[in-house]
């Protein structure tokens, strides 16, 4: 939620907390009439119940088995720490779809420089395909890495719009924060 905040350069636009788990439904945000921005619920490093998890694996689940035109999924990934097997399980879930997204490294701002260049290094051997998936540090502290999420979701946008216009459509197409796919539903996140 803090990225989404930092991208739409609102404070408290998405509710963010201290501590992992504040977004507990999806939440839309229609930017500029032209798009949906989709923040899902986070699943790594909450301290909620099982019961809690297991509901927000169904919202998510529900969400990705619908036939939404979802364009790109933004997985969200702390960087200090190796991937989540959760964070594992979407990149394959991700794959086997044939789903386009990027991985968002987030809270680069909580690591020095060199422990940055030693965590992207590492996230090389640790997520799967990872040569063939534009990963991106961001800081939503700082604000480095925001404009390559505007400038990616500004295509995706701009590609849109062309396409509507020739067809005469309206916008509806989703852009996801945190998980998202569009095939078959993946299965419910472990503890």
């Amino acid at each position: 939620s803090s990225v989404i905040n930092r991208l739409l350069n609102r404070k408290n636009l998405a509710r963010v907390g201290a501590a992992p788990g504040k977004t507990t439904h999806i939440n839309y945000f229609l930017i500029d009439e032209k798009f949906y921005l989709v923040d899902l619920p986070g699943y790594g490093y909450a301290k909620v119940t099982k019961r809690e998890k297991a509901r927000w694996s169904g919202l998510i689940g529900d969400y990705l088995a619908s036939d939404r035109d979802i364009a790109l999924v933004f997985q969200l990934i702390d960087m200090r720490h190796p991937p989540t097997k959760d964070d594992l399980m979407m990149i394959h879930y991700l794959v086997e779809c044939e789903m386009p997204f990027v991985i968002i490294l987030t809270k680069m701002d909580k690591l020095s420089r060199r422990e940055q260049e030693k965590r992207l290094e590492a996230v090389q051997t640790e997520i799967p395909y990872a040569d063939q998936i534009t990963i991106l540090p961001v800081s939503s502290e700082t604000g480095e890495g925001i404009s390559e999420i505007r400038a990616i979701i500004e295509e995706l946008v701009g590609q849109e719009e062309e396409d509507l216009q020739a067809a005469g459509k309206s916008p509806d197409q989703e852009v996801t924060l945190g998980w998202g796919a569009g095939c078959a539903q993946p299965a419910d996140m472990k503890e």
